[in-house]
């Protein structure tokens, strides 16, 4: 097994370096370089779906990232103890229709020794914005980083 650093326990740093490369990751929208970063045997409860390894979490972000055009993420560092994380994030999104969303949400995230997730937990509730409401404009700048999430 490769490991994935920064390694677990966390210290503040090492967690918000966790945070920006799941962000990072998650807005090239290539499900295989996402998957990588789990566990073969990773568990997930994504809204009212469960999924489990690699494989499937490989199906799952095709199938969301069919769905949701022009994907654009922004997470950020809720609290850390030990190998556990948590992280509250704003997504959007277009779908087929041209509708534009904007998800709000929380992610429960729990790592092997070795710094890939074994455990992902995510609440997400989704709002109708118009295209001028949108704020998230694909991955984050350099100037942008570690700049905290507007609270609605």
């Amino acid at each position: 097994m490769t490991a994935r650093p920064p390694l677990p326990p966390f210290d503040e740093e090492t967690a918000r370096q966790k945070v920006q490369a799941a962000e990072d990751a998650w807005n090239t929208r290539d499900p295989e370089r996402v998957a990588l970063a789990y566990t073969e045997d990773s568990v997930w409860r994504n809204r009212d779906r469960f999924v489990s390894g690699r494989a499937e979490i490989v199906e799952f972000l095709r199938d969301k990232w069919s769905r949701e055009r022009e994907y654009a993420l922004r997470k950020e560092l809720w609290d850390f103890h030990g190998n556990r994380i948590a992280v509250r994030f704003q997504y959007e999104s277009r779908d087929a229709s041209g509708q534009w969303w904007r998800a709000y949400g929380n992610e429960l995230w729990e790592f092997t020794d070795e710094g890939l997730m074994a455990r992902r937990e995510a609440s997400i509730n989704d709002v109708p914005i118009t295209a001028a409401e949108r704020r998230i404009f694909g991955p984050r700048g350099e100037g942008e980083r570690g700049a905290p999430l507007p609270v609605e």
